[in-house]
C-alpha cells in the first residue's frame, strides 16, 4: 500500500522522476543491472573495454580486510566489491564502464573507496545505470569524481555510509533524461558532506530517515534535494545556485533546514524551498534570495497540531517571498527579513489571516515609526490584497504584475478601493531596522 501511495503521488505532483523509481525489493525485480536488491550481486564475466586491465581481477586477488592501492591509469569496469576492503586511487585512477550498465557496485560493509574517477556508465533508466551503486552499511565513499554516467552515486538499502568530498555531474543529456545525482532509497542515518553535485537532475531521498546533507553544493540541476515520505533529515550549511527547486518535501515530517544558500530558482516553477503536506519542520537562518517564489508552502503543516517554524532567514529579492497554497494554518515565522521581493506573502484564499503567527519580522516597506527606539514598530505590520488580488486569484494575469496598467490599478485600489481590501498577514511587533547578520 505504501509503495502504491508513492506512485500516486508523484502523477498527482506531475513529476518526471518515475522512470528512475527504483522497484520495491519484495517484488524482487532488476536493480541497476546487477539483480534484485534483495539478492547478492552476480560476479561480472567480463571488461566492457577489453584493451584496458581489468579492476575486478586486482578486487578478487586482494584479501577481505586489506589495502588495495591501484597503480596510476586508467582500468575497465564493471566491478563488483562484495568483501570488506580500502580502494585508494590516489586520484589518479580512472575506471571506464565502456558505455555499458553499472560502473561500481559496493556490497560491502566497512570499506572506503577513494580517489577514483568512474565515468562512462550506461544509459537506460530501465536499470538504473549508474558511476556507483551502494549496498552495504558504515562504508566511506570519499573524493571520487563521477562524470559521464546516467545516475551517479546510488544508495539502495545502505545505511551508516560517509559520502564525502565527491564532484558528481550526469550524461550531457537534457534535463528531464539525466540521472539522479545522489540518490538514497530505504537508506537511513548517512552522512553526505561536501559534495558538488553539477549538471544532474535531481538529488533524492525516498523512504529514507535520519540523514544528514552538510556542506554541499548543488548546481544547474532539477531538485537540489528532493524529500519524498523521508523523516528526521537534516539539511545544513549548503549551497545551491541556479536549480528549478532548493529544497522540496513531499510527505515528511521533521525534516530541519538550517543555515544554507538558495539562489537563482527562476523559471515558471522556479522555487527556493518548498513543502507539499509535510509537517513539524524548521527553516532556520537560510538566505533564499533571487526566486521566482522563496517558500512556497501547499497544505502543510498537514499533521493535525503540527508547526512549520520559519526563523531568521533572508528571504530577499524573490518574485513572491512566500507562497501559501490551500492553506491550513500552523506556520510561525519570526524574525525574518523580506526585503526587495515584489511581493513578501502570498495566501490564496480569503479570511485566513488569522491562521499562521507573525512576529519580529523586518519588512523593507513598513510605514510605521519606533518613537522608543526600541527596534519594535509602534503600530503592527499589515499586509493587504488590493488590486492584486487579481493575479493571485488568475494565475495567467501573474505574467502581467508590476507592469504600468495592473500598478496603476492596484495604486488607485489603495487610493479608493472598490471593495474591502483583505487582510493576509499582520505582525504585530515588526522589527523597525534589519539585524546584520541577516544581510
Amino acid at each position: 500500500m505504501k509503495h502504491a501511495l508513492a506512485l500516486l503521488a508523484l502523477v498527482i505532483g506531475g513529476l518526471a522522476l518515475a522512470a528512475s523509481t527504483s522497484t520495491p525489493p519484495d517484488m524482487a525485480a532488476p536493480a541497476a543491472g546487477w539483480g534484485s536488491s534483495s539478492e547478492p550481486a552476480p560476479m561480472p564475466t567480463a571488461p566492457h573495454v577489453p584493451h584496458l586491465p581489468w579492476l575486478q581481477t586486482l578486487v578478487n586477488q586482494a584479501p577481505a580486510g586489506s589495502t588495495l592501492k591501484l597503480a596510476p591509469g586508467t582500468y575497465s569496469g564493471p566491478v563488483l566489491v562484495n568483501k570488506p576492503l580500502v580502494i585508494d586511487g590516489g586520484g589518479q585512477v580512472t575506471i571506464d564502464g565502456g558505455g555499458k550498465g553499472t560502473v561500481f557496485v559496493l556490497e560491502a560493509n566497512s570499506s572506503t573507496l577513494r580517489g577514483l574517477h568512474l565515468k562512462n556508465s550506461g544509459a537506460s533508466h530501465d536499470s538504473d545505470d549508474a558511476c556507483l551503486n551502494v549496498r552495504g552499511d558504515h562504508n566511506t565513499i570519499e573524493a571520487l569524481v563521477i562524470s559521464d554516467c546516467l545516475f551517479g552515486i546510488d544508495l539502495k538499502q545502505a545505511n551508516g555510509n560517509l559520502v564525502r568530498g565527491n564532484k558528481i555531474s550526469s550524461k550531457p543529456f537534457s534535463l528531464g533524461l539525466r540521472g539522479d545525482g545522489l540518490r538514497l532509497w530505504y537508506s537511513m542515518k548517512n552522512r553526505i558532506e561536501n559534495n558538488e553535485v553539477v549538471d544532474s537532475r535531481d538529488m533524492v531521498v525516498w523512504y529514507s530517515n535520519g540523514n544528514v546533507f552538510r556542506d554541499n553544493l548543488g548546481r544547474r540541476s532539477r531538485y537540489s534535494i528532493h524529500f519524498m515520505f523521508a523523516n528526521d533529515n537534516e539539511v545544513v550549511g549548503n549551497r545551491f545556485y541556479d536549480n528549478a527547486v532548493g529544497v522540496y518535501m513531499m510527505y515528511t515530517e521533521r525534516v530541519n533546514v538550517r543555515n544554507n544558500v538558495i539562489s537563482h530558482a527562476t523559471g515558471a516553477t522556479g522555487m527556493g524551498i518548498g513543502f507539499k503536506e509535510a509537517s513539524s519542520s524548521v527553516i532556520e537562518g537560510n538566505k533564499i534570495i533571487y526566486c521566482a517564489v522563496g517558500i512556497g508552502s501547499d497544505l502543510s503543516p498537514f499533521q493535525p497540531d503540527s508547526k512549520i517554524q520559519f526563523k531568521h532567514n533572508r528571504i530577499a529579492y524573490n518574485g513572491i517571498g512566500i507562497m501559501f497554497t490551500s492553506e491550513l494554518g500552523g506556520n510561525i515565522a519570526t524574525g525574518n527579513v523580506f526585503e526587495g521581493n515584489l511581493t513578501h506573502v502570498m495566501q490564496a484564499g480569503r479570511g485566513a489571516s488569522n491562521l499562521n503567527e507573525w512576529r519580529g519580522n523586518y519588512w523593507d516597506d513598513y510605514q510605521g515609526f519606533d518613537r522608543d527606539g526600541d527596534n519594535v514598530g509602534d503600530t503592527p505590520y499589515e499586509l493587504y490584497a488590493f488590486a492584486d488580488r487579481i493575479w493571485m486569484e488568475i494565475p495567467q494575469a501573474r505574467f502581467f504584475k508590476t507592469s504600468p496598467a495592473l500598478e496603476m490599478l492596484d495604486f488607485l485600489e489603495r487610493l479608493a478601493p472598490f471593495s474591502s481590501p483583505d487582510l493576509m498577514l499582520r505582525d504585530e511587533a515588526p522589527r523597525f531596522e534589519m539585524e546584520r547578520k541577516n544581510l
